[in-house]
């Protein structure tokens, strides 16, 4: 990854929930399946069960599926 001395990163973390989602702190571009970028700033939850209907981020189906890791 090419940076310039002007440029700052700014941190980003990925939190596991127990079972729950991935929640993502710090500003990112998330593409989707269809290539489709969408820059996301603060906290954003991304599905890890499989179950949302929103996919990839978080719907809450993981509490009704009962995912459980």
């Amino acid at each position: 990854m090419g940076q310039n001395e002007n440029t700052q990163l700014e941190k980003v973390t990925i939190q596991v929930k127990q079972s729950g989602p991935y929640i993502v702190s710090g500003t990112v571009l998330i593409t989707d399946k269809d290539g489709t970028e969408t820059a996301k700033e603060g906290k954003t939850a991304l599905c890890r069960c499989g179950g949302s209907k929103n996919k990839p981020y978080c719907d809450g189906s993981h509490k009704d599926i009962e995912f459980d890791i």
